[in-house]
């Protein structure tokens, strides 16, 4: 019998929070270590215990610096991980800026959400991790190259493959020692699309057993477009956006997605598509990872030049006060700040000023997993909770799909289809529950037999058995205990959501009545409801002041 599994703690279901345990007689070993983003159900997972002991665990593989791959990094190595990480040279040098802002980011909304707290009388909460624990983690980080064989842990050789989706990015080939032969699997990480900006083609995969196939875009597929006809796309919808009169809000992830829309406004402007227009860069970090790009130019399309990221007259905005000032501009600029989901960052404070304007325009040029701030604007919320402050959402809201740096359902097909045939298990990751099944249909149609296809769901099992020629997954019961129903982990909004909607609509309602005696009687109902559900809310009590008073 071989002693080898797969268990996924993360990604499963959703999009983010990738992280693959390989369960091996040589060690445990991870391939990613994401962070949860999303709804706040989904985003808890991130304070609670990891679903294994961090010390049990021999080495990690990141395939690239993305949060949603890497954020939980720094609390494995808190937790007591003292084991040997590899990623490329390039993910090394991004994480040396992303994962300590990922701290600093957590520490400044710990405190933001203590001091709520306090004044509420609740407890008090702890930092996933801290700025310093993060710089701490980034020793354990060593660099391998492309295309070359080494063995993280006894009995394990692996090879990382460029997959053209940000800078160092890669998906993992990895053959594990077993009998009657090796059992290769073939973890993809996130693969890039075609017609990539700055990123060349992903690499193609050699055969394997065993197939971890991203599906974020598995059910879609995007209008074919080369790089000019994305520029003048970009430049239409900025020309159209200034002539409205207000500004432009662009929500960008520091890494990939704002070098890709520098380097087209340059050019834009460069080639008088887009006049001498203000384009100011609210993010320090993705200026800093900017200068890792510049960096690794050789690595990028067009890069050896050294003329990427220059000639378009960007201002990088550094400080607080000086993001405040930008704030106070209201027309005629275009504002690029993080994050790119708008649940962190600057952006928010940004999209406080602008979204009740009916002249600025939000323009979104990334992907917006669902529950976040940025899937509710762009999915025409009318109204949203920022900072515990009701906005209204009056200004325009456009979105750009030629940016995504995932591969579409076709992509994801084509990129495959050379390890169709010797596959023994497709496990479909990385995806909301429809593209999954959109996915799984167009690889069962390309040949793929169903019965290999899986999707699996958070913290299950699968043991590694050879049966009828194959090395195949099949589930097994010695699996954690799931850490949230599958229901909830892919649920595109939570009651978190659904509480601050009903808080808003509460509000809009009190604000539609003709007069206070008709209000007081819509917030008798709903105290009577709240009352009826055994929440010890009655009529005059303090209690049910203090929730009226909240409204």
């Amino acid at each position: 019998m071989n002693d080898v599994s797969l268990h996924i703690h993360g990604a499963a279901g959703t999009v983010t929070g990738s992280c693959y345990r390989l369960v091996t007689p040589g060690g445990d070993l991870l391939v990613d270590c994401g962070m949860f983003q999303g709804p706040k159900s989904l985003r808890s997972l991130n304070y609670r215990d990891f679903p294994f002991t961090p010390s049990a665990i021999a080495g990690v593989l990141l395939t690239h610096a993305h949060i949603d791959h890497t954020g939980l990094f720094p609390k494995l190595a808190l937790a007591g991980f003292r084991g040997q990480a590899w990623t490329t040279e390039a993910t090394r040098d991004l994480l040396h800026w992303l994962l300590p802002d990922a701290g600093a980011i957590q520490e400044n909304d710990v405190d933001r959400l203590n001091r709520r707290n306090s004044r509420r009388g609740e407890p008090r909460i702890a930092p996933i991790y801290t700025r310093n624990d993060a710089e701490a983690s980034l020793s354990l980080l060593g660099a391998q190259r492309y295309d070359s064989w080494f063995e993280p842990l006894k009995g394990i050789r692996a090879r990382l493959r460029n997959a053209g989706h940000i800078l160092g990015s890669t998906f993992i080939e990895m053959e594990v020692d077993a009998k009657p032969r090796p059992v290769r699997f073939v973890f993809s990480g996130d693969i890039g699309p075609q017609e990539k900006a700055l990123q060349p083609d992903p690499s193609i995969p050699d055969p394997c057993d065993i197939l971890l196939l991203e599906s974020t875009y598995g059910n879609r597929l995007r209008q074919r477009l080369t790089e000019d006809d994305r520029r003048s796309l970009l430049g239409r919808e900025l020309s159209d956006a200034l002539k409205a009169g207000g500004n432009v809000i662009v929500p960008v992830f520091a890494v990939e997605r704002t070098q890709e829309i520098l380097d087209d406004i340059a050019r834009l402007k460069r080639d008088g598509e887009i006049g001498a227009v203000p384009v100011f860069l609210d993010s320090p970090l993705a200026g800093r990872t900017t200068e890792v790009f510049r960096r690794h130019r050789h690595a990028l399309e067009r890069g050896p030049d050294g003329s990427v990221f220059t000639g378009g007259d960007f201002r990088l905005i550094e400080t607080v006060e000086q993001s405040k000032a930008i704030g106070r501009i209201h027309g005629g600029a275009v504002i690029l700040a993080g994050s790119g989901m708008c649940d962190a960052g600057r952006v928010k404070h940004h999209l406080k000023d602008h979204l009740w304007r009916q002249d600025s325009t939000v323009l979104f040029v990334g992907y917006q997993a669902p529950g976040t701030l940025g899937a509710l604007v762009r999915d025409g919320a009318p109204r949203v909770r920022i900072h515990g402050e009701e906005i209204n959402v009056k200004a325009r809201i456009r979105a750009i799909d030629a940016y995504s740096g995932h591969a579409d359902r076709d992509e994801l097909v084509e990129w495959a289809r050379p390890l169709l045939p010797t596959l023994g298990s497709a496990m479909l990751v990385h995806g909301e529950p429809d593209a999954v099944q959109g996915l799984a249909d167009s690889l069962s149609a390309a040949g793929l037999e169903r019965s290999r296809i899986a999707a699996p769901e958070l913290d299950q099992a699968f043991g590694i058995v050879f049966r009828d020629g194959r090395w195949q997954a099949l589930l097994s019961p010695a699996a954690a205990t799931p850490r949230l129903a599958p229901a909830q982990a892919s649920a595109a909004r939570d009651w978190h959501n659904d509480y601050a909607a009903a808080l808003l609509d509460l509000r809009h309602a009190l604000q539609q009545e003709s007069d206070d005696r008709l209000r007081q009687q819509l917030l008798n109902e709903v105290r009577g409801l709240i009352a009826s559900h055994g929440a010890g809310i009655g009529s005059g009590s303090k209690r049910g002041a203090t929730i009226s008073s909240r409204t």
